[in-house]
């Protein structure tokens, strides 16, 4: 058999069997570590903390001054929108009031295009009657002048035979 070389096992040994003083001098690194950066900033006069707090608070007070201001413009457009819906509202009556009026104009208008055509139907009636009575009287005036003058012997000749007639 082989047997195992012989390892140097001292300086693990040493370092593995003292833990507390291993833990110790981490603890005292640890807490000058801490010690230095609090007498740093002490002695700098520089405090990221308080540097924070005061950005913090400014950060608020701007989100404040701006919530309040969207508020305002808010209130302003709930208003110009208020406003803007109430001319609309006037411009809508008096549409519609237009719309009635436009509506009785073209009723009005209908009538009286009616009566326009039956007026213009009657002229045009009475221009034909006319004429016709125009052209039919010099031609029939003097035969009636004629007529009368030889047709009253005969209408008293055609009235004796009638009487003749209903005697028989």
């Amino acid at each position: 058999m082989i047997e195992p070389a012989p390892r140097d096992t001292g300086t693990i040994a040493r370092i593995g069997g003292q833990p507390i003083a291993i833990a110790a001098a981490a603890l005292a690194l640890v807490v000058i570590g801490i010690g230095s950066i609090a007498v740093w900033r002490g002695y700098s006069g520089n405090a990221p903390e308080t540097d924070r707090v005061v950005t913090t608070r400014q950060l608020q007070a701007r989100a404040a001054q701006a919530s309040e201001q969207l508020v305002e413009k808010t209130k302003g457009l709930e208003a110009t929108q208020q406003e803007s819906i109430d001319q609309l509202q006037v411009v809508q009556d008096q549409l519609l009031t237009v719309r009635r009026l436009l509506a009785s104009q073209q009723s009005d208008t209908r009538k009286l295009s009616e009566q326009v055509g039956s007026l213009t139907e009657a002229i045009e009636g009475l221009r034909q009657s006319f004429a016709s009575a125009q052209a039919s009287e010099p031609a029939a005036a003097p035969t009636t002048r004629n007529r009368s003058a030889r047709s009253k012997p005969q209408a008293i000749r055609s009235a004796n035979r009638r009487r003749g007639k209903s005697q028989g």
